[in-house]
């Protein structure tokens, strides 16, 4: 397929800085990975790459680590019950949106 596109215009497209922003449903994707329904969030911590959320459900405890490339770790009482990207696949609890770093408009890809 042939570029339409002169080369300072194809180049200056991808100059552009694009934010990127994941939004997660922890309750109900916990729900999804580990059963039950009712969880609850009753703790945060944000680092430099990541944010950690712990939650309960009944006498289950979870703990979500959420990395700021869309990469999660999942433990449930201790055992690790997922390891991987949150945006792959069919999870209907994640989404991944892009914004234009320089004026806040989203960017819808095709």
């Amino acid at each position: 397929m042939p570029n339409n596109l002169i080369p300072s215009e194809d180049q200056s497209a991808w100059a552009d800085l694009v934010i990127c922003r994941v939004e997660v449903d922890l309750p109900n994707w916990l729900s999804q990975l580990a059963g039950g329904s009712n969880w609850q969030v009753y703790s945060e911590s944000e680092y430099d790459h990541s944010i950690s959320f712990l939650l309960r459900q009944g006498k289950k405890e979870a703990e979500v680590t959420l990395f700021n490339n869309g990469y999660a770790q999942v433990d449930l009482n201790g055992k690790s019950i997922f390891d991987g990207s949150i945006t792959s696949g069919t999870n209907k609890c994640a989404h991944l949106s892009y914004y234009r770093a320089d004026n806040g408009d989203p960017i819808v890809l095709n």
